[in-house]
């Protein structure tokens, strides 16, 4: 087979049978693309189904050679088993290559985290006297109180908001739904956003169920919400680099430091695995110094 058409026939099985986002289908593709780069490097020209597992561990090798960094390894390999599920699925392919295939030891960064008091901070920089004033509240309310990912703040619809029971049903990653509490303070902003500016904001065709919109009645970009929280964060005198995710790490870690349950905090969150979540069972030295004096039967 060849390459082309074998990646033309992933994508076709990662959009129709996984329903993955066209994002996920690109990032996968571009992993299948440096795949047939190692391929072309070689004198004997390696085919998808001629791959064995020595080769699959040199083209790891390769892309370690190339400087990436272990974490964009794991997910190219990733990528790489998925390609080979789908070959075999498919009786491309007898045995599957990248099956005892092995992902390099990934470091895992310790998420960048807001206090508390920077997070009143972020709010209060806000200013209310401006015409998109009450809709910035709102939105870092909502990304604070539900713990959400940029895509699904600005995806967010009317017709998923429960604020009457405190809930809100959110689209995560390959259109997975989810129903996430949201608190009162977001509910207080949201309803005052909705019911006294959105309602005079002159709506485009198809963007009527949006939550949030711009002045000329679209939806907000992913781009806009990280230039608002860049602005308020200088605005707050808040000296780390934060993005929209910081409001999201600051979420979970705050719900497991307070001692929320991990497999609560993973549904919240609509992580897959129990191990992404496990990440925000850090603690700053200080509090677990302060804990284990203030607890442990020897001090």
């Amino acid at each position: 087979m060849d390459w082309r058409s074998a990646i033309k026939g992933f994508r076709a099985y990662l959009k129709l049978e996984k329903g993955l986002s066209d994002n996920s289908i690109e990032a996968y593709s571009r992993d299948i693309d440096k795949l047939q780069q190692f391929a072309d490097s070689l004198a004997n020209n390696l085919k998808p189904e001629t791959f064995t597992l020595n080769d699959l561990r040199q083209f790891i090798n390769w892309v370690n050679e190339l400087g990436m960094i272990p974490s964009s390894q794991a997910r190219i390999l990733s990528g790489i088993k998925s390609f080979y599920k789908y070959l075999l699925a498919e009786d491309m392919i007898r045995n599957n290559p990248a099956e005892l295939l092995e992902s390099p030891k990934k470091m895992r960064k310790l998420p960048d985290t807001l206090s508390y008091q920077d997070i009143n901070k972020l709010i209060e920089a806000i200013d209310l006297s401006k015409s998109d004033g009450t809709r910035n509240k709102a939105i870092i309310e909502v990304l604070y109180s539900c713990g959400l990912r940029v895509s699904e703040l600005t995806e967010l619809k009317l017709s998923n908001l429960y604020l009457e029971i405190e809930f809100v049903k959110v689209i995560g990653k390959g259109n997975k739904e989810r129903l996430v509490p949201i608190g009162g303070e977001a509910i207080k902003a949201l309803k005052l956003w909705i019911e006294h500016d959105r309602v005079h904001i002159p709506i485009k065709k198809g963007e009527e169920d949006m939550v949030f919109l711009n002045r000329r009645g679209s939806r907000l970009s992913r781009v806009y919400i990280f230039m608002l929280i860049k602005q308020l964060a200088e605005a707050a005198g808040i000296k780390k680099s934060i993005s929209p995710h910081t409001l999201r790490h600051s979420f979970a870690t705050h719900l497991v430091e307070g001692g929320a349950d991990l497999r609560a905090v993973q549904e919240m969150l609509g992580h897959e695995s129990i191990t992404t979540t496990e990440i925000y069972t850090h603690l700053d030295r200080e509090y677990l110094k302060d804990t284990i004096i203030s607890y442990h039967p020897r001090n």
